[in-house]
């Protein structure tokens, strides 16, 4: 039977991130079950540390957006791993492994979330740079790169206010921004609190979202979304999963083993769609009646001749339209949505990769599964595996 060991967990309490962080540890810590928990909760600036240099304990999971936090857990000889939004204070040349999310996967999980919704224009909405929040700078660059390759340009506001203290400052200049854009416009904010304020300063401007303005921000802080008017469609990060890691990882080191990585990347789960985003950005009519036809169909092996029937077109009109409309053929938008169908069927039902190659249009299980590895990186049965193992901190 494995000894209990003391472990402090070193968090703001205040930040969303943090807490889902430390709900990923503590879906490990029921598992494992020979944990003893120090907890440290208060703002990062107002932590009262133990003496890490006398205090007995086995080990140390950490926010490193503290100088003073980063520092003294580093300098202790204590197992620690530290966390983060990727920047910060921590020291890659420390023997502390960092762990955090792919900021880049989540933006371009933002972006073609907008992309399959018909936009070409697009927009990012991030912070003005510090040495806290490089992660708004790389989430805005992995935004534009992935608009960019799809042949559209991408306009980027971070704004000369650090806080919106100066609202009324902050409200003009964002106005003036959005109010210039191209409509309608896909928009990825730098995470859900400044997408909050986009959607309160589209408000007071009178522009329309998500008809004008479709916003989409990042972490899924599920009262901030929903608080939000309207509800805002965002990305679940991964923070949990950082929090999971970060404990199996901190359970290695005490056990005197080596890191496998000293800067382990998490990658994001999802987008969770809500209001801000319901929107298909189509001006042709019958572009945008094939779209509702394939979405609503393609499960049931739709073909691309027969939504061309149903509008009474030849094939060769519609597949103009619809490839000036939405940058890709019927065919392509048929297995899209197929795809997307059967990635969520291996996410959430027990179903068999029988019962899901039925239910979403695919003649076989073979043909399903190449498709699958292709547009997701693996076969569905190794996906399920992966998406399993990353719910644990769910449980």
């Amino acid at each position: 039977m494995r000894s209990v060991r003391h472990v402090a967990l070193i968090y703001d309490a205040r930040q969303l991130y943090d807490v889902k962080v430390m709900a990923g540890v503590a879906a490990y810590v029921r598992r494992v079950d020979t944990w003893s928990v120090y907890i440290e909760e208060n703002s990062l600036r107002d932590q009262r540390l133990p003496d890490l240099r006398n205090w007995r304990g086995d080990g140390i999971i950490a926010d490193f957006d503290d100088p003073r936090v980063a520092a003294q857990v580093t300098a202790s000889k204590i197992p620690s791993v530290g966390f983060g939004g990727g920047f910060g204070w921590y020291n890659p040349a420390s023997r502390v492994p960092y762990i955090f999310a792919n900021n880049h996967a989540i933006a371009r999980l933002a972006a073609e979330h907008l992309l399959d919704r018909g936009f070409h224009n697009f927009a990012f909405c991030g912070y003005p740079a510090n040495n806290l929040n490089g992660w708004s700078q790389e989430r805005g660059q992995g935004f534009a790169k992935r608009v960019v390759e799809s042949g559209f340009a991408c306009s980027t506001y971070s704004g000369r206010h650090r806080s919106t203290r100066d609202w009324e400052g902050f409200r003009a200049s964002l106005t003036r921004w959005l109010t210039a854009l191209p409509k309608p416009v896909g928009l990825m904010a730098a995470d859900d609190k400044r997408a909050r304020q986009v959607l309160e300063v589209c408000r007071l401007a009178g522009i329309q979202v998500p008809d004008e303005v479709a916003v989409i921000g990042v972490d899924n802080d599920e009262m901030l979304c929903q608080l939000s008017h309207p509800s805002l469609s965002s990305v679940e990060s991964g923070a949990r999963r950082v929090g999971y890691e970060a404990a199996a990882l901190l359970d290695r080191l005490m056990s005197g083993k080596r890191p496998r990585k000293q800067r382990p990347v998490v990658e994001p789960e999802g987008v969770v769609t809500r209001q801000s985003t319901d929107v298909l950005a189509v001006d042709d009519a019958d572009v945008a009646r094939a779209v509702a036809m394939i979405r609503g169909n393609a499960a049931a092996g739709i073909t691309a001749q027969e939504v061309c029937d149903a509008l009474a077109l030849s094939r060769s009109t519609v597949e103009l339209r619809f490839k000036q409309a939405m940058g890709r053929t019927l065919f392509a938008e048929i297995r899209r949505v197929q795809l997307q169908r059967a990635e969520s069927l291996v996410r959430e039902r027990d179903l068999t990769l029988k019962q899901i190659a039925a239910q979403c249009g695919f003649g076989s299980v073979q043909h399903m599964t190449t498709l699958f590895a292709a547009r997701f990186g693996r076969p569905p049965a190794s996906y399920r595996r992966q998406v399993s193992s990353r719910s644990a901190p769910r449980s």
